[in-house]
């Protein structure tokens, strides 16, 4: 089983997503344990339960304590050992690769960001693993930890369907996807590629790659060269 204790301040934002079929179809078959921690139960104010303050220096925004989070963190680690990760526009790119690794790991806690980012003390005392899905403003780490869990936990074996359809997606062979078609043949003119109806299967693969290929090619030809190990890191501070 694969575990992800999630630390945030909005644990409502967790609730849909988790009823989400395939999420949820994996939490009842025993493939995923979610568990997700409101890091205000951590706050060392007990009447405000505030986790963030003004940062030192002077500039806009709030930033999180080191207090709550540290703790709130050590204090899972009691349970068992685990990956620690803070979602952070200074981290490594999501990729697929990356969410192949997520799905075998056996626990890890994700932390979400928010205001104006993290105390710089709970990267230095926890070192956690830092990952950015990408470099775009977003209110807060709730929605990447989302990605970053929704991308894993389909790869796990039992969690879809269909076993092979991890292995048929884009990025799987650091190629986009090809074309898909279903019914009707015909659709305002627009006709079903003949090899398609053709029956020949090995046809059907060599196009299958090649549009792959040229997809990948016109689309997003950076893959063509490979993964990529480093990405920029701009100052996004919501992740």
């Amino acid at each position: 089983m694969v575990r992800f204790d999630v630390l945030t301040l909005f644990p409502e934002f967790f609730r849909g997503w988790q009823s989400d079929s395939i999420i949820s179809r994996a939490v009842v078959a025993g493939l995923v344990d979610i568990h997700v921690r409101n890091l205000r139960d951590w706050s060392n104010d007990p009447k405000h339960h505030k986790v963030d303050d003004r940062p030192y220096g002077g500039g806009p925004g709030m930033v999180l304590k080191p207090e709550p989070v540290v703790e709130a963190v050590e204090e899972l680690l009691t349970e068992g050992p685990a990956d620690v990760v803070l979602m952070s526009p200074a981290g490594r790119p999501f990729t697929q690769r990356l969410a192949e690794e997520f799905s075998k790991r056996p626990r890890t806690i994700i932390v979400c960001g928010h205001y104006e980012g993290y105390d710089e003390r709970i990267r230095e005392i926890l070192r956690p693993e830092e990952i950015s899905i990408g470099d775009y403003v977003l209110t807060g780490g709730e929605l990447p930890a989302m990605v970053v869990m929704d991308a894993a936990i389909r790869l796990i074996p039992g969690a879809l369907g269909d076993p092979e359809s991890p292995i048929c997606e884009s990025f799987a062979t650091q190629q986009l996807d090809h074309p898909h078609y279903t019914r009707p043949e015909e659709y305002r003119g627009y006709k079903v590629p003949e090899v398609l109806i053709s029956g020949d299967h090995s046809k059907i693969a060599r196009w299958r790659q090649e549009q792959s290929r040229k997809r990948t090619a016109e689309r997003r030809p950076d893959l063509m060269a490979g993964p990529t190990t480093k990405g920029e890191a701009k100052r996004v501070p919501s992740q």
